[in-house]
């Protein structure tokens, strides 16, 4: 690895065997060197290799400032959520959860206090990464000696919901969680259904990942079956009204239109929630 650019003494910029930029970490790599002079790879702790452009060079605009111990916990994050989570992390992550860390630490060490309006739908909603958040306030506690309160535990897995969804604005992510528990709360005023409930928690998935969909404007793979649409707008009219009510209301709130198919598949969903 050659050395393109001296982030500061602990990150550096250069370019691998094939010649493409990463960003490689470690303590004191940067210290004292020069462009164009070889790096040692025994030294470095971490290579990063993203794959925009434009990403990359945000990233090393905030570990220029950084300390080295917040750009480490944050990776060290990072990693243990790719390992447990179903679904593949966007890259953005390493942006917006790092710039997060890096942020909420600050604001510890002025005493601001900062308090989650989504927690509980957070933690409720979207339980694996909010036990990461968990995971990582300990890590963060072990690597920093900063204690962070509860609430950064769902604002850090508030970043990896995000992170997962391809990376959406994290204003649309917010909708999101918003809609899910106006649309349960639709959902329990016309049927009784056990907030902690196995079916309660499928329905919430379920609806997790449609509006994920909407919300990036993605469009639908089913094919049209107006026969089976019958048929289900037919056995399950009580189910079938209430996706019509929750498709007005998504589209009230967002914009988005829900096609025939996608208010068939929630019906069933619903059928299967509350008969289950």
């Amino acid at each position: 690895m050659r050395i393109q650019k001296i982030i500061n003494n602990n990150v550096v910029s250069a370019l691998d065997g094939e010649g493409r930029e990463i960003v490689a970490m470690g303590r004191g790599i940067g210290f004292q060197k020069k462009a164009g002079q070889e790096l040692s790879e025994e030294a470095v702790e971490k290579v990063f290799r993203l794959e925009s452009p434009v990403l990359l060079e945000r990233f090393k605009e905030l570990l220029a400032n950084m300390p080295l111990e917040c750009a480490q916990v944050s990776d060290a994050i990072i990693s243990y959520a790719r390992e447990r989570l179903p679904l593949r992390l966007n890259q953005n992550v390493y942006l917006t959860l790092t710039d997060h860390i890096d942020f909420a630490l600050k604001r510890h060490a002025q005493g601001m206090l900062f308090e989650n309006a989504l927690y509980r739908e957070i933690k409720r909603f979207y339980p694996e990464e909010f036990e990461i958040g968990l995971y990582a306030l300990d890590l963060i506690a072990e690597r920093t000696g900063v204690r962070l309160p509860a609430d950064e535990a769902a604002s850090i897995a508030f970043h990896l919901v995000n992170g997962e969804f391809g990376g959406m604005k994290l204003r649309d992510t917010q909708v999101m969680t918003e809609l899910i528990r106006h649309l349960m709360e639709l959902v329990g005023v016309e049927h009784s259904l056990p907030e902690d409930s196995i079916q309660a928690d499928r329905l919430a998935s379920n609806l997790k990942f449609m509006l994920s969909r909407l919300l990036q404007g993605k469009p639908v793979a089913a094919e049209p079956d107006e026969t089976f649409n019958t048929f289900v707008r037919g056995h399950c009219r009580r189910e079938y009204e209430l996706a019509g009510k929750m498709k007005d209301y998504i589209t009230s709130v967002t914009e988005c239109i829900m096609t025939e198919e996608e208010v068939i598949y929630m019906t069933l969903q619903l059928k299967y929630a509350v008969q289950a």
